[in-house]
């Protein structure tokens, strides 16, 4: 069995600085002990479902990387399939730099953080980018949020090549307003149920 993330990421020169650290044996055995990694499981979809945010890396044609946040209501990127995301493109600062960048490389990668409980899921994939009126009513309906004032504009699908779970060694617990304001009430009834 391969992994497929580690054998796309894992190229010469990131095995050279592996073996200077120590940890290219370690690498070697991720690589041939865990995997595929290649489709969405349970725990992916329940993972990506409860996002209401990502980071997205696009590269322009001259090399430089650019990664811009996207965010929405909790389940905005949709999980179409075991190799297949959507998300609702609408109407921002009108830069469309990742859009252009992704008009003539398609590769993207997502970093989709649960930062309270300190997991990191990273996505490799191909992006294509559909205007709203040429995208299937059922599709366009599965990515819509229903509430939000925005009108879709696109649509984003992604191709799933490769995903991997990070070490959460180094992630900084951070709260949402919502997360916050449950962990408060929780809080305060042990502490008055303690009384």
């Amino acid at each position: 069995m391969t992994h497929r993330f580690a054998e796309t990421v894992f190229t010469n020169s990131v095995k050279i600085q592996q073996k200077k650290a120590g940890s290219l044996e370690h690498n070697e055995n991720l690589q041939a002990r865990f995997g595929p990694n290649d489709e969405l499981g349970t725990r992916e979809i329940n993972f990506i479902a409860d996002r209401d945010s990502f980071y997205l890396a696009t590269v322009s044609e001259t090399g430089w990387p650019y990664v811009q946040h996207r965010g929405g209501p909790t389940g905005f990127l949709k999980v179409l399939g075991p190799r297949s995301l959507a998300y609702a493109d609408f109407r921002g600062n009108t830069q469309l730099v990742s859009t252009g960048n992704l008009s003539v490389n398609d590769r993207c990668s997502l970093i989709l953080m649960d930062y309270p409980n300190r997991r990191r899921l990273k996505i490799l994939g191909h992006i294509r980018i559909e205007n709203a009126a040429d995208v299937a009513d059922e599709i366009l309906t599965s990515v819509t949020l229903p509430g939000y004032g925005a009108v879709v504009e696109r649509v984003f699908f992604i191709d799933l090549l490769a995903y991997d779970w990070n070490c959460p060694q180094h992630i900084s617990r951070r709260y949402t307003e919502a997360e916050y304001l449950e962990q408060s009430a929780k809080a305060r009834n042990v502490s008055e149920n303690s009384l």
